[in-house]
């Protein structure tokens, strides 16, 4: 077997690489609404050149929901041959349907990715015991790495404490995706869970904080407009320079404030569509962002680069 052949999840034993800013992707459509796999390979390419760990595929700023298995599996596919070993793919593999979870968890082990993402069950409001039970199913089912996604905004559940440690002693379960905002939950479990175990801050918002309290890393769309400034505040915080770390992270706050404002899919696209880096072109239920919501994104690049009308008349 080549080493092009190997899945990624066989060569890296460790949950080491598992840090730093992992950019949450998104999918570039075409105008007709087909995936644009150029950009998406180029979009691929520069988290490589930035340093990234790792990157995240078909998840929340990915649209994920909207994907067929077909698209799928051709956006795993072009990540894996894209990385070629240089950085590690995570798929977005949750689901409220637990055989359909099991289904892209399968077919993220098939197709070389690194680790599957999984969200808690939405919509459908499991109890603490189906969520466990839910993870442990997949568990079952599939042997890729996981990294469990909180987000009780969107899901109306959370993980529990218990919850998360019962699961986090299967050595698969990686690590945690957490959009609570709550940097003082790393510290209450830190000494509970395996020393393996990755805390990873789901939002941007308050990715420094999360950081500056212990955090292993971010799961971030806004590396994906300013990957060097993320990591540069990244790196800062890890090595104990906090006030240089805040200053980075001030210049970019502006545009994690629309992020948790609106949809992260709809902004980030029309960001790095002021970037050169492909269209704004989303999928319903998602819309584009109106006029006033375009001008506050141009005001917060402005905060990073440039006056908000070079910003809008080309691409940075």
């Amino acid at each position: 077997m080549s080493a092009l052949s190997v899945p990624v999840h066989a060569v890296f034993h460790s949950n080491g690489w598992l840090h730093g800013m992992i950019a949450d992707l998104p999918t570039p459509f075409h105008s007709d609404g087909r995936i644009d796999l150029l950009t998406f390979a180029r979009l691929c390419e520069r988290q490589v050149c930035a340093g990234a760990s790792a990157i995240v595929i078909g998840a929340t700023a990915g649209e994920g929901d909207t994907l067929s298995d077909v698209e799928r599996t051709t956006l795993i596919r072009t990540a894996v041959g894209v990385a070629r070993n240089r950085l590690r793919v995570i798929v977005g593999a949750g689901s409220n349907c637990t055989a359909q979870a099991i289904e892209w968890t399968r077919m993220a082990q098939s197709t070389g990715a690194a680790a599957a993402i999984s969200v808690v069950p939405y919509y459908n409001r499991p109890t603490a015991d189906g969520i466990a039970a839910h993870f442990h199913a997949i568990l079952g089912a599939t042997t890729l790495p996981i990294i469990l996604h909180d987000a009780p905004s969107r899901c109306a559940r959370d993980l529990t404490d218990d919850v998360i440690i019962d699961l986090a002693a299967s050595p698969r379960v990686i690590g945690l995706r957490d959009d609570t905002d709550n940097a003082l939950r790393l510290s209450r479990l830190r000494s509970l869970l395996p020393s393996e175990f990755r805390f990873l801050a789901g939002h941007d918002a308050t990715a420094l904080s999360y950081l500056l309290a212990g955090g292993d890393g971010v799961i971030s769309a806004l590396v994906n407009v300013a990957p060097k400034l993320c990591r540069g505040m990244y790196d800062a915080a890890r090595k104990g320079y906090p006030r240089y770390a805040t200053t980075i992270s001030d210049m970019l706050m502006p545009l994690a404030d629309i992020l948790s404002s609106a949809q992260v899919s709809s902004v980030i696209k029309y960001a790095m569509s002021l970037r050169g880096l492909g269209n704004a072109d989303v999928r319903l239920p998602r819309t584009p962002l109106d006029e006033t919501w375009q001008r506050r994104v141009e005001t917060a690049l402005a905060a990073i680069w440039a006056s908000p009308d070079e910003v809008r008349s080309r691409a940075i």
